[in-house]
């Protein structure tokens, strides 16, 4: 999820920590991408998307300029490229509207305009691990759309970075309440 030069260390909405998990991110995938039956990743990919961008932010619904459509904030970031190619598919958000959740993504395959949870379910996915940043916005958000399309969802703890403890928290026990099993990459529980 969103694995993007604006959400690391020196982008617009810099968290900390962005760049260290996109190198984790992309080990544990190279490591383990043949125990996968398809790999997506999510962008956010905004062209005008009306006031989620703000020269005036309130960090809620409101935000600095961020992941714009042309510019290297936008683009994943290098640590991220031996992840990229077992990665299957792109699923982009939020051209003209906020998007926080990757199943609000389309990817266009063979002149055909697909959505993360149809292309997931084409590719007999049941099961989605969710890995990315933020982990109180955009991982929060794609992880509770999994499991509410139905799929068992699980996050790898350890392959997410938050913006803050406390947001982060908070995120974690709302996944948990709505079912989403919080583990890290090697399989136990997150402490």
């Amino acid at each position: 999820v969103d694995v993007q030069h604006d959400f690391c260390e020196g982008g617009s909405m810099a968290v900390e920590g962005g760049i260290d998990v996109a190198s984790r991110i992309s080990d544990y995938v190279v490591a383990n991408a043949y125990s996968y039956t398809a790999i997506a990743a999510t962008a956010d990919w905004h062209i005008d998307p009306g006031a989620h961008w703000s020269s005036e932010p309130d960090f809620a619904d409101s935000w600095p300029v961020h992941c714009e459509v042309g510019t290297l904030g936008s683009e994943f970031r290098p640590e991220l490229d031996p992840a990229l190619a077992h990665v299957a598919a792109v699923f982009r958000k939020g051209e003209h509207v906020a998007a926080y959740s990757g199943f609000e993504g389309s990817v266009e395959l063979v002149g055909e305009v697909v959505q993360l949870a149809a292309w997931l379910r084409d590719q007999d996915v049941d099961e989605v691990d969710v890995v990315g940043i933020a982990t109180d916005h955009c991982v929060r958000a794609t992880a509770l759309d999994a499991a509410v399309e139905g799929f068992t969802t699980r996050v790898l703890l350890d392959l997410t970075v938050g913006v803050s403890a406390q947001t982060t928290e908070l995120a974690i026990q709302r996944m948990q309440d709505e079912g989403v099993l919080i583990e890290s990459s090697t399989g136990s529980p997150a402490s």
